[in-house]
């Protein structure tokens, strides 16, 4: 029963006409279950998310974790950060939609700019990656048209399209250690064994490891062999898999490791040869002359004479230890399109895009893959996920994949997926944080969606029919016509909460009370 954290967050935006926010508060209530576990770590990350996204000078948070009688939940895929976004995400389009901006100029202008640097992690911003991000989607989903062709509708059934940021920290330093160890042999037939301490779970981190490997040390990809079975009676040490933090961390192992395997290779190959080191290099597997790229001898062939030879016998090894003191910020947007059908109350996702920088890619099969099922991850987020109790035993109700409603490819479009790739500057290969990413935008972007469709705006997730049943009838779309026009009236009067006082405007909207895959 260990799910997503249950936070309720209050936000208070001070807002100018223009949209320039010049001061936020907010406040999280986040529901533990009966005990702990990750839930203080859990509710500072989400807590964490709110300066950066879109900086503003004069801010302060609260957070309060709650002790339930329910299961304690845990370290669900993106840890805290789905729940922030929909908060945040959220919340800007009730400024924007208040302030009547257009919710893509407002976060082009108003996100984490160019040469933003971070106090506490020491990241900095080298690219313009959130508006390249915001930029590619909305060419690849026709966002100003659709946004437009949406506008005023009517009728029971209405489209809406939304849009969502994120950002993602790679990794948890500088909270805590980020240390990852290499160990590479060199075998009789010119092929490397590695190992690491790091975990494949399913992502493909064995296949990125061997090429990272492959790259490092100047071998084909084929001809790496990584020894897959975390034992730690024999694994070199590695902090684990956990942060979207892998393939960052042990990248620095692994070039580090790497260099000295090659730098041991072109030392032999020196002795076997009688030519300078600087003058050869190491080139698939191959040692090259570099002036002409004349092949000298085949890796298999120098292993062979240096195990066979007395002077030279040698078994042929390197291992390092990193302790990585970086971060790296990823980043990404989700577009989402929807068909709302009222009476009904059901929001159909028709289509969908995240696009993400996540620094160089390694394997674009793999990272299209990951983002694929982080956004189907996040769609269940949104629409569906809920753990439900027996009010009056507080038994689990749906404790099954049968009930619980887990959304599978019958129940959304075909997903697209963009990247743009900026190479990080600290990391040896360029890369940074995917695994997680995926699932922090989707559920607000669909929450944005729905608000552009109907006008209302669905504070909790997930949005199911009885969820949506209950805002729309608040929201006077549903009952009688003498209901709808009461309830009408006194759901705009709750909206207009923008006061205009020396030329700057007070926003505050209690955004959103958080049900994710779920707690209610």
């Amino acid at each position: 029963n260990r799910v997503r954290h249950a936070i309720h967050a209050h936000i208070i935006s001070w807002v100018r006409p223009d949209g320039t926010v010049v001061a936020r508060k907010a406040e999280h209530f986040s529901d533990n279950g009966a005990y702990a576990s990750h839930g203080h770590g859990v509710l500072q990350k989400g807590m964490g998310a709110f300066p950066q996204l879109y900086p503003v000078e004069n801010y302060v948070a609260d957070g309060w974790t709650m002790y339930t009688n329910k299961p304690a939940a845990g370290a669900m895929r993106a840890y805290g950060i789905p729940q922030a976004m929909f908060a945040l995400e959220s919340h800007i389009d009730d400024i924007v939609t208040k302030l009547e901006l257009d919710p893509y100029e407002f976060r082009h202008k108003h996100s984490m700019p160019l040469g933003y640097y971070d106090d506490f992690s020491k990241n900095e911003l080298y690219h313009d990656s959130l508006r390249q991000s915001m930029d590619k989607a909305r060419e690849i989903m026709d966002y100003d048209r659709k946004r437009e062709l949406y506008k005023n509708q009517t009728g029971p059934v209405r489209r809406g399209i939304g849009m969502a940021l994120f950002w993602y920290n790679t990794a948890v330093w500088p909270i805590s250690i980020e240390t990852s160890t290499c160990r590479l042999m060199l075998n009789p037939d010119g092929t490397v064994q590695a190992m690491i301490g790091e975990t494949e779970i399913g992502q493909g981190f064995d296949t990125v490891f061997a090429q990272m490997v492959a790259d490092a040390v100047g071998v084909r990809f084929e001809d790496v062999h990584v020894f897959t079975n975390q034992d730690t009676d024999v694994t070199p040490y590695g902090s684990g898999a956990y942060g979207s933090r892998q393939t960052y961390v042990s990248s620095f192992a692994v070039a580090q490791t790497g260099s000295i395997m090659r730098d041991k290779i072109l030392g032999h190959a020196h002795t076997l040869t009688r030519m300078p080191k600087e003058l050869l290099d190491l080139v698939r597997g191959d040692i090259v002359r570099k002036s002409d790229g004349r092949v000298l001898m085949s890796l298999g062939e120098l292993v062979t004479k240096i195990l066979y030879t007395f002077e030279t016998s040698e078994n042929i090894a390197a291992e390092s230890t990193y302790s990585v003191q970086s971060n790296a910020y990823s980043f990404g947007v989700s577009i989402a399109e929807v068909e709302v059908d009222i009476p009904m109350c059901k929001a159909k996702l028709l289509d969908m895009i995240n696009v993400h920088d996540c620094g160089t890619l390694i394997n674009p099969q793999l990272a299209q893959a990951q983002v694929h099922g982080g956004m189907s991850m996040g769609i269940g987020y949104g629409l569906y996920e809920s753990l439900l109790f027996d009010e009056k035993t507080g038994r689990v109700l749906n404790d099954n994949l049968l009930d619980y409603k887990l959304p599978t490819t019958m129940d959304h479009p075909d997903l697209k997926t963009g990247f743009v790739e900026n190479a990080e500057p600290t990391s040896p290969f360029g890369t940074k944080a995917l695994g997680e990413p995926p699932t922090c935008s989707p559920a607000p972007a669909i929450r944005n969606a729905i608000l552009q469709a109907t006008g209302v705006a669905v504070n909790t997730a997930p949005m199911t029919p009885h969820q949506l049943f209950r805002d729309f009838t608040e929201a006077g779309l549903l009952g009688s016509e003498e209901e709808r026009q009461l309830r009408r009236k006194a759901y705009e009067e709750l909206k207009d909460t923008v006061i205009h006082v020396s030329g700057e405007a007070e926003t505050e909207t209690k955004s959103p009370e958080l049900q994710p895959a779920g707690q209610e």
